[in-house]
Order: C-alpha cells, then sequence, then structure tokens
C-alpha cells in the first residue's frame, strides 16, 4: 500500500509549551522588585515556536495584573493563550490550560527553573513533558517541538485561538438558541480542490485528527499529489470562517467516483467545528452532488475507540450497512477491515446557518469513467 499507513502513535509533537516566568521567560523575580526582562533568545524561542503551530501558556506564583502588564510592556503577551498566573499548584494550572485548550495531556510541556515544581507537576500529570530553565536553548531542535508538517494554518494557529476564545465569550452572553447564535457568526463555508499548500494540511488533517477521522489511515503527500492528477479521483478541503475570524482547514474529504456509484474513501473533519454542524454540512453536499450525478455513495469506516463521533455522523446521515449491487463495481477496501456504508443520497435544503461556497465534482475533471 504505497503511500498510505494506518495513523500509528507515534512520539507525539507538543502542541502547548506552558512557561514559568520568574528566571525561565525572563530573569529576575518580578515579586522582588527586579527590572526583569526577555533576552533575545527567549523572543526568537517564542517566535519560532509560534511560527511552527505550537501553542504557548503562562503557569506562573505571582499576580496577576502585575505579571500581565510586565508580559505585555515587553511586548510578548500576545504569543500567551489562557494564561494561569496565580497561587494555586501548578499542576492544577497546567490541567486547566490542557483542558481548555482540550489537548491531551501528553502533548503539553512545562518548562520552570525550579526542580520542586517540576516535580510537582510530574507527579500528578505524568504525562505532560516537563523541562529545566536551562534547555530553553535546545528546545527548538528537539524533536517533540519539531512538526513534520508546517502549513499556513499551523503558522496562524494562535490567532486562530484567540479569535475562538471571543468566540467563546460572545456565546456566554449570547441570549437565544443556538441556531440564532450561529446565523450571528455570519458563517462560510468553502470546498475547494487541494492545490499544493492544501496537500500538506489535508495531510496534517489526517494525522492530527482522530474523533471525526472515518478510517485512520494517512494518505502521505506523495500518495494525495497523485490523486490529485487522477480524473477518478476528487481530493477536497474544506474552510470555514466567521466574523471573528478564519478557523482554517477543518475537514478533507477523498472521493473516488465511479459511473453508478461515488466511493467516499476518506473523510475527516476537525473537532472545532463538529458543534456549528460542519460535518452535516459536509455530508448533505456530497450526497446532493451525487444526487445530481445519480450515483449511489458508499463511505469506507473503519472503527477504532475513538471515532464513534463519526460513526454517529454517518448513521444520521442515513447511510447503513444494507448490501447493492453497486458495492461489487468497488475494489475491496484497503485495509481489509474498512466496511462499506451505503446511501442511496436525496436532495438536502440548504443550510439556515453557514453560507456554502462548493463546486461541480463532476466538472473538476470531466466525468467520471
Amino acid at each position: 500500500m504505497t503511500g498510505r499507513q494506518l495513523v500509528a502513535e507515534p512520539t507525539k509533537t507538543v502542541k502547548c509549551l506552558v512557561w514559568d516566568l520568574d528566571n525561565t521567560l525572563w530573569q529576575g523575580v518580578l515579586l522582588e522588585g527586579d527590572d526583569v526582562q526577555l533576552s533575545e533568545e527567549t523572543r526568537t524561542l517564542l517566535s519560532t515556536l509560534d511560527a511552527r503551530g505550537i501553542l504557548q501558556s503562562v503557569c506562573s506564583k505571582n499576580d496577576f495584573a502585575d505579571a500581565w502588564e510586565r508580559l505585555e510592556k515587553l511586548g510578548v503577551a500576545e504569543y500567551f493563550v489562557h494564561p494561569a498566573i496565580g497561587w494555586g499548584p501548578k499542576s492544577a494550572a497546567v490541567r486547566d490550560i490542557a483542558e481548555r485548550l482540550q489537548f491531551a495531556e501528553d502533548t503539553i510541556a512545562f518548562v520552570d527553573d525550579q526542580p520542586a515544581e517540576r516535580a510537582e507537576v510530574e507527579f500528578h500529570l505524568p504525562k505532560v513533558r516537563c523541562y529545566a530553565a536551562e534547555q530553553l536553548p535546545e528546545l527548538a531542535g528537539l524533536p517533540e517541538f519539531s512538526p513534520a508538517v508546517v502549513t499556513q494554518d499551523s503558522r496562524r494557529r494562535r490567532e486562530m485561538y484567540q479569535a475562538g476564545l471571543r468566540r467563546d465569550a460572545e456565546r456566554e452572553t449570547f441570549a437565544g438558541p443556538d441556531e440564532r447564535f450561529l446565523r450571528s457568526l455570519e458563517l462560510v463555508a468553502t470546498i475547494a480542490p487541494a492545490g499544493d499548500e492544501e496537500l500538506l494540511r489535508v495531510e496534517e488533517l489526517t494525522l492530527r485528527t482522530s474523533q471525526m477521522n472515518a478510517t485512520g489511515v494517512h494518505y502521505s503527500h506523495e500518495m494525495l499529489a497523485s490523486l490529485v492528477k487522477d480524473p477518478r479521483h476528487r481530493v477536497l478541503t474544506v474552510t470555514m470562517s466567521d466574523r471573528f475570524g478564519p478557523y482554517g482547514a477543518v475537514g478533507v474529504m477523498l472521493l473516488e467516483l465511479h459511473e453508478h456509484v461515488w466511493n467516499l474513501k476518506l473523510l475527516a473533519t476537525s473537532c472545532r467545528v463538529v458543534s456549528l454542524g460542519a460535518g452535516t454540512l459536509i455530508l448533505n453536499w456530497i450526497a446532493d452532488q451525487a444526487a445530481r450525478a445519480d450515483a449511489h455513495l458508499a463511505a469506507d469506516f473503519r472503527r477504532n475507540e475513538r471515532n464513534r463521533m463519526m460513526e454517529v455522523a454517518y448513521r444520521f446521515a442515513g447511510y447503513t450497512t444494507d448490501t447493492c449491487d453497486c458495492l461489487g463495481i468497488l475494489p475491496p477496501p484497503d485495509p481489509s477491515d474498512v466496511e462499506r456504508l451505503h446511501l442511496v443520497p436525496v436532495m438536502h435544503d440548504a443550510s439556515s446557518t453557514v453560507r456554502l461556497n462548493a463546486p461541480d465534482l463532476r466538472g473538476m475533471h470531466g466525468q467520471p469513467a
């Protein structure tokens, strides 16, 4: 199976680095009246990790107002999401940061100059990777801080999370039903064929997404590039935005078109947009396209311990395990434990909450063979 492999569990890339402040991010102790400053090396590390799509936060025993004011004066406050500055145990603060970002603890790193603080975090959060402040000069060169793929979305990940914070804050104060709030967001979804830059985002999505990944199969950049050139295949990305800013690439589809049946070989969507109805929007659009072509749909699905949400989405969209003669047209699934869910598609009403921009699948490469 050249170019494809089941998603394994390699050493995970750090998704968020949590910084201590005193004698770690800056030199000196703020509460002791020191004129704390950042070294140029630290500024470079902050910007380097940010450009790689690694989020950063703060966990420090300090007065919040004073510490945040100093971060703003130093010109680096913008780098930090969900800062936890206070007097409680650092393990509790790191756990809260992970939960608010919805990141697994084994994707969180913590750096502190005090061995006792690192030991406290390691005891309560053994999956969090802890580093001494003396290790800061080498962090950028470590594999866990070096993502294999850095895309446009990676480079603006912090901005997207910060837009998400503003979005969540408005949701908390919004009085009215969810549908009305969604309409107020002015959501726009764009489905488009994948180009060179988009292929990197597709590969990244298949690696990073597990709960909303239908098969758990990773398609390499090389394999995706070859499929883009195949007149029978459609490699598509889904991006979303609203009045707060972009969500970035939130979905990927791989379809193989035959005359009487279309095989949805891959569907993966970001968990960030589940509540926006992105999964339903995508599945309805695919069904509309197939219905216009008078073709059935066969969706590859491979159960694992994490993608129950995707199975529910398929079932809710009407896919079943019923047999159909059209399935005999398709080659056997690969890997062999993939099952095929079947749908006789019908047209759907347009979404009332999301404006959709999308192509005509049959016109992208001409008619399927």
